[in-house]
């Protein structure tokens, strides 16, 4: 990618992703966007990586093993009474330029993979709906599952503003988020799940430390709630990890579900991980979902394949479904709700 693309990419992410939720990374971005040496640092990033968030992660993951430098005074992760983030960006690039080596090796060999565990609050409802039509457990099978703390979903409980406490009432980790332009309903029965494979091309096992400390560092400094919903989740990782597989979720999908017994309803499902997709590969996955919705019932629960709303389409009895469920904030804090 070249510099002016990514000096694009960095000013896209500080003043719309960044905006409200993270004000040392929205004050980065503006900086490095104009900066021509850290857009050359950042330009050793693989293909189809969120570059920043991936540079940001580096930078986190270094300080986070011990690195002692100044700029650990502006993460609030890190010490308890952080800066404002308006000195941060000469110690950024300081640091950086005293790092470069190790960044660059980070930058050419590591994935983003957050495993945002908040998404399960709208994965959970979109599982309840497939259980309400089906009636039948459900199987599994997440593409680019990182660490498979989303494969989890049934084992967390959920609130969402209406004064009930939703799926595994008695969990550890409870989950709150914001329902927007629509009302849930069915979300009493908690499905039953029969099997379930996580697919990544780089699987973090969450019993290596460094493994643990990568996806760590890819939350933002000043989230401390998802620091909790994640370490919580590991917990329940650690107690009953899922199957996890190292390899293309594209081109071992037909395999893996010839192996799903077809009394349970085969779900297909991956967050925000198509945007690291070519054009060809998102294609590949469609049909091979369509090559299987022929000879079984199959739901594909997405995002990023056409544009960034949550998607549920299925085939039930040789027919195909449609439907947009809404948009969704990245980190799980709200989304929106359009199924009946």
């Amino acid at each position: 990618m070249g510099q002016e693309k990514l000096s694009k990419v960095f000013r896209h992410f500080g003043e719309v992703e960044c905006k409200d939720s993270s004000p040392l990374y929205e004050h980065l971005s503006l900086k490095i966007a104009d900066d021509d040496w850290l857009l050359g640092l950042s330009s050793h990033a693989r293909q189809a990586q969120p570059v920043p968030n991936l540079l940001y992660g580096a930078v986190h993951y270094l300080l986070l093993k011990g690195k002692s430098h100044p700029l650990q005074q502006f993460y609030p992760s890190i010490t308890r009474e952080a800066e404002t983030p308006e000195g941060s960006f000469p110690q950024f690039k300081h640091f950086c330029k005293a790092y470069e080596t190790e960044i660059i090796s980070i930058l050419k060999t590591k994935n983003v993979q957050t495993n945002e565990v908040r998404r399960c609050a709208y994965l959970f409802p979109v599982f309840c709906c497939i259980f309400r039509k089906t009636n039948t457990p459900l199987s599994l099978i997440e593409i680019g599952t990182s660490a498979g703390l989303q494969l989890l979903w049934d084992r967390f409980s959920y609130s969402y503003g209406d004064g009930k406490t939703y799926g595994s009432k008695d969990a550890p980790l409870h989950l709150q988020t914001l329902v927007k332009n629509g009302k849930l309903t069915h979300l009493d029965a908690v499905p039953t799940v029969e099997e379930r494979i996580g697919i990544d091309l780089d699987i973090c096992d969450l019993r290596n430390k460094e493994d643990y400390l990568w996806l760590r560092a890819l939350i933002w400094p000043e989230h401390r709630d998802r620091v909790t919903n994640f370490e919580q989740a590991v917990k329940e990782y650690k107690k009953n990890p899922p199957k996890l597989m190292e390899g293309d979720g594209v081109k071992l999908l037909p395999s893996l579900a010839e192996q799903i017994p077809e009394k349970s309803a085969l779900c297909i499902f991956h967050t925000h991980v198509a945007n690291q997709m070519t054009k060809e590969v998102k294609e590949e996955l469609l049909e091979e979902i369509n090559k299987i919705g022929r000879n079984r019932n199959v739901f594909h629960i997405y995002n990023n394949i056409w544009d960034g709303k949550l998607h549920l389409d299925y085939y039930m009895d040789g027919t195909f479904h449609e439907n947009t469920i809404g948009e969704t904030d990245g980190h799980g804090r709200w989304f929106e709700w359009n199924l009946a």
